[in-house]
């Protein structure tokens, strides 16, 4: 049985993970924290996570929760991850982190943690997602340069970063399967005089709105057809479930980086 630690527990997805602990056999869910002065601290797990068999009171921090815990699952923000991520290396604790909008500094600094404990980071723990990823880089390489490739993404109006991490991840799998420098080839959104579309773009557009839990369509358009490859997360739970399979995978690993295609032997 593997001891999970849950971060924010009283954000949408920390209760989301709780409830996929509660329903893995191979898990047991060994507490969860939020930050120092957050209202849910103290308050009931059961009641915070809407999980009846969430035993035990939120926890301020994540020092007291690690201790007991064989990987901690986290899904807050970029500040905080790394600052849990330090929390693990200090216990030794695996980690998997489900963060998104970390900047460049703030990924060597995890790539540093990494070296002292197994930690699977990735921008969407969806197994149907990742699947995406890969086919992605796929259908790019086999259609060739004469297929443009644009990207639309949604999601819910509380989203902070775009475009979305899972669209960055399958921009840069259609970037290196063209050879092409993300940096230069990237289009967000078009507007004016842009001129003629070139074959070494890659445009990408932003939806917010509502409750959408996440969708992601990458169209690859040819002259006489095009291919559409979408993704719907219909809820949380299933960015929660592949968090856990990924935990139970962690810790069975050496200290180092890992991601989703880590855990489902997708590379290669």
């Amino acid at each position: 049985m593997v001891g999970i630690a849950v971060a924010g527990v009283a954000g949408r997805m920390g209760g989301a993970i709780v409830r996929a602990v509660d329903l893995n056999p191979g898990a047991a869910l060994v507490g969860g924290f939020e930050g120092p002065g957050h209202p849910a601290v103290g308050r009931r797990m059961s009641e915070v996570t809407g999980c009846a068999q969430a035993a035990g009171l939120v926890s301020e921090g994540p020092a007291e929760v690690l201790a007991k815990a064989d990987v901690l699952v986290e899904f807050t923000t970029p500040a905080a991850s790394l600052a849990n991520l330090q929390g693990c290396a200090k216990f030794k604790k695996a980690a998997v982190i489900g963060t998104t909008g970390l900047d460049a500094a703030q990924k060597k600094e995890m790539v540093k943690l990494a070296k002292k404990v197994p930690v699977v980071f990735a921008p969407n723990m969806s197994v149907g997602m990742n699947l995406m990823f890969k086919l992605a880089g796929m259908i790019t390489k086999v259609l060739g340069p004469e297929y443009a490739l644009e990207l639309v993404e949604a999601h819910h109006d509380q989203k902070k970063d775009a475009p979305s991490g899972s669209a960055v991840r399958l921009l840069e799998e259609m970037a290196i399967a063209r050879g092409l420098k993300l940096d230069k080839a990237l289009r967000h959104g078009r507007q004016g005089l842009v001129g003629a579309r070139t074959k070494d773009e890659i445009g990408v557009s932003v939806i917010r709105g509502g409750d959408i839990v996440g969708d992601h369509t990458v169209y690859f358009i040819g002259q006489g057809e095009r291919i559409e490859l979408t993704h719907r997360a219909h809820s949380r739970e299933t960015f929660a479930q592949g968090a856990v399979r990924a935990a139970l995978w962690v810790v069975k690993q050496k200290p180092g980086l890992y991601d989703m295609q880590d855990v489902l032997g997708l590379k290669g």
